[in-house]
């Protein structure tokens, strides 16, 4: 099967779905158009820039490099939760980024090497988008997670300090609380397995159709990365929510939201 490729040109055509998302945005006075602006450019620059950076990345045969450039991944990521997760009180880039870069990492590696079974593991053209596919769908799970634990301790203040001067610990008061957190991060995943080939064909699948590849082949590729993100999102937002949760108390039991 030969692939239609795509040229810029044709990309400048597409601009027409930002125009009208800015017309509607300016008709109901949204207040969106610089975003859209914004937005739209820096698709354009950052994965152009993504392009041409993987081509020079999937020749490079250092695994060092390539788990280098997957930290920095994971760094932005961790990054962008932060900006995400609207809380000033509890340090929470530190814990993200090394729990994200501990735990990614070695599910990737696992992937690509028992799973996939590419040689070498490190193959940049299944190490780094594997990889990437993980970071980006656990990340959305954290900051869900995240966002309701901070609001949940909020809103239940009294309760978790109750417990603790009744003499319960840190975790004993907020069992309820981790639970639901740790709960709402995983929902989403959840659902997409619930409902994928269903409601839309996945990206990747959809994808290596495109670019000619076996629909059944597509498939068990699909299968292993949905697998793969439930798992990453389950043990990333479970630790991630622990680290944070724990700095939300002082060495004295104390609240300090």
């Amino acid at each position: 099967m030969n692939v239609v490729e795509i040229g810029w040109g044709q990309l400048l055509i597409s601009l027409l779905f930002i125009l009208l998302a800015a017309g509607a945005s300016l008709f109901y006075r949204l207040k969106m158009e610089r975003d859209l602006l914004v937005g739209t450019i820096r698709t354009f620059a950052q994965l152009a820039l993504v392009g041409y950076l993987l081509q020079f990345v999937f020749d490079l045969h250092n695994p060092w490099l390539i788990l280098l450039l997957y930290l920095w991944m994971l760094f932005w990521a961790a990054h962008a939760i932060r900006g995400r997760v609207d809380e000033s009180k509890v340090a929470i880039l530190g814990p993200t980024f090394v729990s994200m870069a501990v735990t990614f990492t070695l599910i990737t590696l696992f992937v690509t090497s028992a799973v996939v079974q590419v040689q070498p593991w490190y193959t940049p053209q299944y190490f780094i988008p594997l990889g990437g596919m993980i970071a980006g769908n656990a990340m959305n799970a954290i900051s869900i997670a995240l966002e309701r634990l901070f609001k949940s301790l909020r809103e239940q203040r009294a309760e978790v300090e109750l417990i603790l001067s009744l003499g319960g610990n840190w975790q004993e008061s907020c069992l309820r609380l981790r639970r639901d957190a740790i709960r709402a991060g995983m929902i989403p995943s959840v659902n997409a397995m619930m409902t994928v080939g269903l409601v839309s064909l996945p990206g990747m699948m959809s994808g290596q159709i495109l670019a000619g590849v076996d629909p059944a082949q597509a498939v068990r590729y699909q299968i292993l990365v949905m697998l793969m993100m439930v798992g990453a999102t389950a043990v990333g937002t479970l630790i991630v929510v622990n680290l944070a949760l724990k700095r939300c108390f002082t060495r004295y039991q104390q609240l300090r939201l």
